[in-house]
């Protein structure tokens, strides 16, 4: 039997129009895939950053409370001498302590503690709280935590002191040395 060339055309017109609606669902389709796919990329991105930035702290917490643990060692010594890996060493660099009002260099600081605490210490202790915190950008790090410094002076006095400690440390090739730091006694010694 033989099909009128106005159906024939219609089926052919029909069926090319049902191919191109469904080549563009297809089209639609991937395009919802490849979003889908863009989006979990974009997902699993973000998880990594975030899993490497817990990470990245609590490696900087236990990195920092080793080195504010061996500086609070080094200074317990009585040798001023003990606490100078953790300087930067060059001039300008300022570091604020409980006496006098500021040093401007290690040199000076160095000079500066051992004659107005150590030499009339018999001995020093010094302790960091549990109240570490760290924050870093990059090869700069700023910790805080407080202290505590107990002193045994060589007349027999006995003295505590609460500190509040700000330390800037940069990261450098040798490892982590302080730029900056700043001690601090409240009012009242308290």
């Amino acid at each position: 039997m033989a099909f009128p060339s106005a159906i024939g055309g219609n089926f052919s017109r029909r069926t090319e129009m049902l191919l191109k609606i469904e080549n563009a669902n297809a089209r639609h389709g991937e395009h919802w895939r490849w979003l889908l796919y863009v989006a979990l990329a974009i997902a699993g991105g973000l998880l990594t950053f975030v899993g490497a930035r817990a990470q990245q702290k609590a490696t900087d917490e236990a990195t920092f409370r080793r080195l504010i643990d061996d500086y609070c060692a080094a200074w317990s010594t009585g040798n001023a001498d003990n606490p100078a890996r953790f300087y930067a060493k060059e001039d300008g660099l300022v570091f604020y302590d409980v006496a006098p009002f500021s040093y401007h260099s290690w040199k000076e600081y160095h000079e500066g503690v051992k004659k107005e605490f150590l030499d009339s210490a018999e001995s020093v202790t010094l302790s960091a709280g549990k109240d570490l915190k760290v924050r870093r950008r990059g090869t700069v790090a700023w910790t805080t935590v407080s202290m505590h410094l107990s002193e045994k002076s060589k007349d027999g006095k006995n003295s505590e002191t609460e500190i509040r400690y700000t330390g800037i440390w940069e990261r450098r090739p040798s490892g982590w040395v302080l730029v900056h730091e700043h001690l601090s006694a409240p009012l009242g010694g308290s």
